[in-house]
């Protein structure tokens, strides 16, 4: 049987950020440096695949650092932890190593700047998302208040309208913060916001390539996994963009075939904790069913390269 013409978009950049790609590498050289077993508290990204091909190489993934053993490393995940969580692991003397995204720490730095110049912290993020917990855990409780959406911005409660300052989570969807920070501004217009955007290079680059493959396709998917902030705002934006049927895939195996029936057109795209390998997955799958031919939707190319910590790049 003739298989069907199938135009596949594929958006660039796609995939792993400079981020994901430290923190990975992190638990690697850890496991190879102190042998297994190496603790993580928390996901060290949000990827199925990843952790689990991290736990077959001898890392244990835990929720708290109580949940460890004194004797063996802990590493803390991309996402950023409270700073109660490396001042636990100082107390009972662990090896821990910080594997939070730079452009996360970057934020953390900047409430706790703000935090010492006397204003008050507006976060904007996803409750209980483990950046905002981490981000709003660097200054003491009531300190950080958080916003979800611009009508929490008309109810949040603040101790001096004069002297606030905002931090954003960075894997946000960058129009639906543009809106919210205009809220912001609107009702405190003394808040001071970030030198420098605090969503990050690689979630902005992705959305600005979603948006511009979105009106060329008939269906879009987002390879990513579902607790994954960016890879869920990946998947709305293309919907704002144009694209009839957007949607999350894990993996290969998640793609409903029969939602896809009839289409000319699709764009494959990933969140920055998707590997290649199951995004070359996704694509032989539609190989295997269509007669393919294969376009690079491009807006930025990216040549970012965070360093791992001191501490794995010395001998034990």
């Amino acid at each position: 049987m003739q298989k069907k013409p199938l135009t596949l978009y594929l958006a660039a950049p796609r995939g792993f950020c400079a981020g994901v790609d430290r923190a990975i590498k992190i638990v690697e050289m850890a496991l190879e440096k102190w042998g297994a077993p190496v603790y993580v508290r928390h996901e060290i990204v949000h990827n199925k695949f990843v952790v689990d091909g991290l736990r077959d190489m001898g890392a244990v993934f835990v929720e708290e650092l109580s949940e460890c053993p004194d004797d063996r490393p802990v590493i803390f995940s991309a996402h950023g932890v409270p700073k109660s969580v490396p001042n636990a692991a100082q107390a009972r003397n662990m090896v821990y190593v910080d594997a939070t995204c730079p452009l996360v720490s970057k934020v953390h730095i900047e409430a706790q700047r703000h935090a010492d110049a006397g204003l008050q912290m507006i976060m904007i993020g996803h409750e209980g998302h483990p950046e905002t917990v981490g981000t709003m855990g660097q200054l003491p409780e009531g300190e950080v208040l958080l916003v979800e959406t611009p009508e929490d911005v008309a109810t949040v409660e603040v101790r001096d309208e004069t002297k606030l300052a905002y931090v954003t989570q960075t894997t946000l969807s960058i129009d639906d913060t543009a809106e919210i920070v205009a809220a912001l501004n609107a009702r405190f217009p003394a808040i001071v916001g970030p030198h420098k955007e605090d969503i990050c290079y690689a979630t902005t680059n992705r959305q600005e390539a979603v948006k511009a493959m979105a009106p060329k396709c008939d269906a879009m998917l987002v390879v990513g996994a579902p607790n994954s902030s960016n890879s869920k705002r990946l998947v709305e934006v293309g919907s704002r963009a144009g694209c009839a049927y957007a949607q999350l895939v894990q993996r290969a195996a998640d793609i409903d075939w029969r939602s896809l029936d009839g289409i000319e057109s699709i764009g494959i795209t990933a969140g920055a904790s998707a590997p290649e390998e199951l995004i070359n997955e996704v694509i032989d799958a539609f190989k295997s069913r269509y007669d393919v031919t294969t376009e690079m939707v491009e807006t930025a190319i990216e040549n970012v390269e965070f360093k791992v910590p001191r501490v794995l790049r010395v001998p034990a």
